[in-house]
């Protein structure tokens, strides 16, 4: 019974929809009832959370841009006006950017047709939670979308392009190698996070797995990024990421890498993005987690991430040339330190609680725990602000 033409909008979210999303669109646009169905308006979900699930952070987000420059370019030859409809989230591991960054790393051309993306969690109230905050933030969208189409960023060179790419299936394969392909993930992340006790809160709009029995592939991408967000590893937004970038640059083009940085957005971006992401980690908390929670046998593993995440930071600097993290965000580094000193004794009273509810198995259902643990993990979810 609707009158309204709604808008048709095909979503492209996991690394294989978003490589095979200009097919699928050709073959839609060469439907000729469907292009007069569309009146020559076209809008395009690009789905973020499920595609650095699949294959970490930096493949996502190359995956990501490749998908838009090659569906600005069918919009171009079927002539349709081509809307993208960024279906981001508020975490790293979901999309998650400074408005600015997210619109200026955009491909070229992929504005033309307007600008669409999804505000939802506790982003909503941070941006448009008063007045004076929603007008600000609109103000940032404005500008930036405007900035980016009188002086759009450059299309990648060539050489970028093949590094990026090699970098991208690096990327993808060091975090599949530990999130798909070690036995022993799956077991330390079931213990380690309180990923288990998510899914008994009443935090989210849907339930927190796809397929209760199943495992990491099964678990939606909320309760994913929320887990590792709690333990301060927030590893889904950088495992892989700086070894796959080490292990591409050479001496040979450690030029054209320093080229990358300083000139093409969505590189520096990328980069940029760990930079916020390293600052929220804290090792010393996720140890915490471990000494308490974690099994002997499966201690290594926490150690070996975090080990990797340590390696990672220096990586980062040594790239960026700064000498300490977020040095060129002063007031969004002392936001966060000065929101960690409270966060402090609410990880531990959560370690306390976890491992309390834990020893009491079916016992500790709708008793004061439970409603203890709601309480440390909205807590630390708004010291961080990520929840999912």
């Amino acid at each position: 019974g609707v009158d309204l033409p709604m808008p048709v909008a095909p979503l492209f979210e996991t690394l294989d929809d978003l490589n095979n999303s200009p097919d699928v669109m050709r073959k839609l646009l060469s439907i000729d009832w469907y292009r007069g169905y569309v009146k020559g308006r076209q809008f395009v979900m690009i789905g973020y959370s499920d595609s650095a699930k699949d294959a970490g952070a930096l493949a996502a987000g190359w995956a990501q841009y490749q998908s838009q420059e090659a569906l600005v370019a069918i919009a171009d030859e079927f002539d349709v006006s081509l809307t993208l409809f960024h279906g981001r989230g508020g975490t790293i591991g979901r999309g998650g950017l400074p408005a600015h960054a997210a619109i200026y790393s955009q491909p070229p051309g992929s504005l033309d047709g307007g600008f669409r993306v999804t505000e939802q969690g506790e982003t909503i109230r941070y941006k448009f939670g008063m007045p004076k905050l929603a007008k600000r933030s609109l103000g940032i969208y404005a500008s930036a979308i405007i900035e980016a189409m009188l002086f759009p960023p450059p299309a990648p060179k060539e050489e970028w392009r093949e590094l990026i790419t090699a970098m991208a299936a690096q990327g993808r394969d060091n975090y599949r190698a530990t999130v798909r392909h070690d036995k022993e993930f799956v077991p330390y992340f079931r213990v380690a996070t309180p990923e288990q006790e998510l899914g008994k809160l009443p935090l989210g709009s849907r339930p927190a797995k796809r397929k209760p029995q199943g495992g990491i592939e099964s678990l939606r991408a909320i309760p994913w990024i929320f887990a590792w967000a709690q333990t301060r590893l927030v590893l889904p937004s950088w495992l892989g990421v700086m070894r796959a970038i080490d292990s591409v640059k050479t001496p040979e083009n450690e030029k054209v890498v320093n080229e990358m940085f300083s000139e093409w957005p969505f590189y520096r971006s990328r980069l940029s993005m760990l930079d916020m992401v390293f600052h929220k980690a804290d090792p010393r908390i996720s140890e915490a987690y471990d000494e308490r929670l974690v099994p002997k046998e499966l201690k290594h593993f926490g150690e070996a991430l975090r080990s990797e995440l340590k390696e990672s930071i220096s990586s980062l600097l040594a790239i960026t040339g700064d000498g300490d993290i977020m040095k060129n965000d002063p007031q969004g580094k002392e936001s966060m330190e000065i929101r960690a000193g409270y966060l402090q004794p609410l990880h531990y009273l959560q370690i306390e609680l976890l491992d309390r509810i834990r020893k009491a198995g079916d016992d500790a259902q709708n008793t004061s725990l439970e409603r203890a643990m709601m309480v440390t993990i909205a807590g630390i979810a708004i010291g961080m602000r990520n929840t999912g």
